[in-house]
């Protein structure tokens, strides 16, 4: 059993293990190259209704984010687009695209892991999830494995940068 981030001494079995779960589709994305975002998406009842990581830089697909294909795949699943009673996992804020399809999905619950100051959409930047022109709301619930989430987005970008680095680094007149 993965230990509990100190800050997540609040969190629920229930958000933790499947928290846990989008952690590792994260990890298989990462695995194929792509930034390590994960999702989860899970019934009342505890099924796992999908489950998917990026798959941008594979399909070469800008909404190919883990979150749409999860929404994807469990409406075509359940044969519906409304994906009601359900909770959405993911291991980074959403961003507008994201959280856009999460409304009009009406996805009651969404669980993040780490805040996206750059795009997410879930207080960072916007907030769609309290704006009351849209006539959905989704209840949020932040921060569930947060360190855990953010080390391994850190780290995908830190190796990132460094292989980037040794690529542009022009060699010395003493290599022959």
């Amino acid at each position: 059993m993965p230990q509990l981030d100190t800050a997540d001494h609040y969190v629920n079995q229930r958000d933790g293990r499947y928290m846990d779960m989008a952690l590792e589709q994260a990890r298989e994305a990462q695995a194929l190259g792509e930034v390590p975002i994960g999702a989860v998406l899970v019934s009342a009842e505890g099924m796992v209704l999908a489950a998917a990581g990026n798959r941008r830089e594979t399909w070469q697909d800008p909404t190919a984010h883990a979150e749409l294909m999860v929404l994807r795949l469990a409406a075509q699943r359940q044969e519906s687009w409304r994906l009601l009673d359900t909770t959405l996992y993911v291991t980074l804020e959403p961003c507008v695209m994201c959280m856009g399809a999460i409304i009009l999905a009406r996805v009651p619950t969404l669980v993040f892991g780490a805040h996206d100051p750059r795009a997410g959409a879930v207080g960072s930047i916007y907030d769609f999830s309290t704006d009351e022109r849209f006539n959905h709301r989704v209840e949020v619930r932040p921060g569930v494995r947060g360190a855990a989430c953010s080390t391994l987005l850190s780290d995908f970008f830190a190796s990132l940068r460094q292989r980037r680095q040794k690529r542009c680094r022009p060699s010395s007149p003493d290599q022959g």
